[in-house]
């Protein structure tokens, strides 16, 4: 009698454009979870390079993007599919591993131990005792940007441009993902938005967790450029307009 093969409680999506060269395909392939079965979902966003090719020797699940659609969409993409094999959790990640997935079980671990947290964002927040190397060009950028979000949304976010994020799923989540964002740059602070849409803003308070992760670094070829704070912050005004007049 043949056995249904096993759920992974654990779907993670990694989007992927031009990542050949930056992609350990090895790190990804050799990841295992303590107590759960993880299944990682490869969304090949376009790519123009060998990134196929690698993503090939990963094992994994890949989803093939016929054009370049930016990671919002990756990204979103990725989650419908993850969705459809009905895992516990879903998140995303991203593909060079600035956040190593060391620091995945520390999300799980809050999962865990608190059921009343549904969201769990890595920040990246510089204290001792923790590995967090950044371009201080990039990180003031970023500090700023972050007090702009936070008033945007009237929420007290640290750090919502951090490349590691776990959801538990519920309906809401689907509802979350199910249309396109407006927002290419900092879709992140669009999915706060659609939450506090969907729960109020006080539970969407309660209900998600910055967890300080241990390690971060910068990794060369980063596709972010200090242009695109201009653009995100037309992107801030975008979703500040949009999710404020639907309330």
């Amino acid at each position: 009698m043949r056995q249904c093969p096993l759920v992974a409680r654990v779907a993670l999506v990694v989007p992927c454009y031009n990542e050949a060269e930056r992609l350990d395909a090895t790190a990804f392939r050799h990841f295992r979870l303590p107590d759960d079965e993880i299944e990682f979902l490869f969304v090949n966003d376009g790519s123009t390079d060998t990134t196929s090719e690698v993503l090939a020797t990963t094992g994994a699940r890949i989803v093939n993007l016929e054009k370049n659609s930016g990671k919002a969409e990756a990204v979103r993409r990725g989650i419908l599919a993850a969705l459809d094999r009905s895992p516990g959790f879903v998140g995303f990640w991203d593909a060079d591993l600035a956040t190593p997935l060391s620091e995945l079980p520390g999300f799980m671990e809050i999962m865990g131990s608190r059921p009343e947290i549904d969201i769990v964002f890595g920040a990246r927040v510089r204290l001792l005792g923790r590995e967090i190397s950044r371009r201080p060009s990039r990180h003031y950028v970023g500090r700023v940007g972050a007090t702009l979000i936070s008033s945007s949304l009237g929420l007290a976010v640290y750090d919502t441009q951090c490349g590691a994020k776990l959801f538990r799923v519920s309906d809401t989540v689907r509802e979350v993902f199910s249309t396109p964002f407006l927002s290419r740059w900092i879709f992140d602070v669009e999915i706060i938005a659609r939450f506090v849409q969907l729960w109020g803003r006080d539970r969407v308070a309660r209900a998600l967790y910055e967890y300080p992760v241990t390690q971060w670094h910068d990794v060369k070829g980063s596709k972010v450029k200090s242009r695109d704070f201009i653009r995100a912050l037309s992107d801030l005004w975008k979703i500040h307009r949009a999710y404020n007049s639907r309330r």
